[in-house]
Order: structure tokens, then sequence, then C-alpha cells
């Protein structure tokens, strides 16, 4: 099995182990993971224009010439673009939707309103985005960066305007995941040629 291969089911198991992890926590803390997850589609639409903010975000950042993102930068393109880059994009749509589901079950499906019951709605918010922050830190701008996206996501449920959904965060989450993939993707291509 070459390296692109042993990456992409490795990352694919992982991710999807985080699902195992949301269900063990939620029974632990009498938390349904899946609760607030439920399909509608004005959900699906607000998380589909959710995704756009971030793409901006990622476009703006590719342009700055800040060192420490540069840093983060050159990091993705020496460690994670090269697997990315012999995959097919349905592969690459795969992998995201894994990890946009698995993330969010486990920090906005169970760490969040875990936090939230003992400590309060603030507490809830802040305390599980650090926790998404550090658990993604291969930096320590790349923690505060997506700290600050975790806290995007978490507001994002309420964006329906009725009951929290956590349908909007996965799509926000997956479509962001897909867009980073294909982008690191191609950088790297263009740095090879």
């Amino acid at each position: 099995m070459d390296n692109s291969a042993h990456f992409f089911r490795t990352a694919c198991v992982f991710e999807a182990s985080l699902i195992v992890v949301a269900l063990l926590l939620g029974w632990i803390a009498d938390i349904d993971p899946f609760a607030l997850l439920y399909f509608s589609e004005p959900a699906l639409a607000i998380g589909i224009i959710g995704t756009a903010p971030l793409v901006l975000l990622f476009l703006a950042m590719e342009y700055l010439p800040q060192k420490s993102l540069v840093d983060i930068k050159d990091l993705l393109l020496r460690t994670l673009a090269p697997s990315l880059q012999q995959r097919h994009w349905t592969d690459l749509l795969l992998l995201a939707s894994i990890a946009g589901v698995s993330e969010e079950l486990l920090f906005r499906g169970v760490i969040q309103p875990w936090i939230t019951a003992s400590w309060g709605f603030m507490a809830g918010l802040y305390v599980s985005n650090i926790i998404f922050g550090l658990v993604h830190a291969v930096t320590p701008l790349y923690a505060v960066l997506v700290t600050v996206v975790g806290i995007y996501l978490s507001v994002s449920m309420d964006m329906g305007g009725g009951d929290s959904n956590l349908l909007i965060p996965i799509v926000i989450h997956s479509l962001y995941d897909f867009f980073a993939f294909i982008m690191l993707m191609r950088l790297y291509r263009t740095s090879q040629e």
C-alpha cells in the first residue's frame, strides 16, 4: 500500500473513531450526541452559505505575508499536502465529511453541552472550543485560529432562527475542510512544477 492510501485509510479510521468517542462520552455524561442533529433544507442552506466566511478567511490568509501564517502553510504543504495530492477529489470529500460529522458530534454534540450543563453557556462555548483548538495545535497560531473557527461553528448552530441544529456546523466544517484540502493539493502541485 502506498503512503497516500495508508494516510487516507488511517485518517478516515481516526476521524470515524471520534464518533465512538462521542458516543462513549455521551453515555458517560448522559448526552445524546445526535440530539440536536436533524435534516432541514434551511439548515443545509445556512451551512452552505455559512462556509463562505471561512473560505474567505482561508483565501485572505493565503496572501498575508506574516511569518507565522507562512509557517502554517509551509507545515501543511510539507506534511499533509503530499498525501492529499495523490487522492481523487471524491476521497477528499469523503475524508472532509467524516471529519465534519465526527468532530462536530464530539465537540458541539457532547463536550460543549456537557461543560455548559456544569458551568454555564459561556464556559461551554469557550472551554469546548479551546479544547477543539488545542487538539488541532500544529502551531500556537493555528490553535488560536481553530479555536476562533470552533466558536463560529458553535454559534452557527443557532443561525437557523429556530432550535439549535448540529447539521449547520457539520455542513460548514465538512465543506470548509474539503475546500482546504483541494487548495492544499493545488498549492502543492504548483510548488512541485
